[in-house]
């Protein structure tokens, strides 16, 4: 048994191993172009949010973000990604993660806040773009699994000029 900070109570090995499974399930399915399965695991206030500050970027409000989509959002984005005439996707757009393991910030039995740091390739022909950085993902029980409430992503170096990413870091 492992104490996260900040955690509500220890962590035992099954959770922390069930949560981290989770997050990496996550990244298996956008690696895999599995859209609706990768959208199923949202809840229905969720929020996908890449401030342009970084993690630096306390407030969404005060400053700027590469991304800020609620689940209706995230929904069109999946319908554009699916769309076989959606010209910025050819040629084929593809993406990894490769994830370190998470860290657990806090955790009971409904729900938990996990940090990954990360390191993001997604090529589309001969172009490839790396990112790396940290995500949060706050995770709430649903059945016997884990859904998404927020997945916060700070860039490393967010602030500087970035190509168009295609995808879901």
């Amino acid at each position: 048994m492992s104490t996260a900070p900040h955690a509500d109570s220890p962590v035992d090995a099954a959770l922390e191993r069930e949560l981290g499974d989770a997050v990496v399930a996550e990244a298996a399915l956008l690696d895999g172009g599995r859209w609706d399965e990768w959208l199923a695991l949202w809840t229905d206030d969720a929020r996908y949010w890449v401030p342009l500050g970084g993690a630096d970027q306390s407030d969404d409000k005060r400053g700027q973000s590469l991304a800020d989509d609620d689940r209706l959002l995230l929904a069109l984005r999946v319908e554009r990604l699916k769309h076989p005439r959606a010209h910025s996707l050819k040629p084929h757009v593809g993406c990894q993660h490769v994830l370190q393991p998470s860290r657990i910030e806090r955790a009971n039995a409904a729900e938990a806040l996990l940090r990954t740091p990360f390191v993001y390739v997604e090529a589309q022909g001969a172009h490839e773009i790396m990112l790396t950085g940290s995500a949060r993902h706050r995770l709430l029980r649903a059945g016997t699994g884990w859904k998404i409430r927020e997945k916060r992503v700070d860039l490393l170096n967010a602030a500087r000029p970035l190509p168009a990413i295609q995808l879901f870091i």
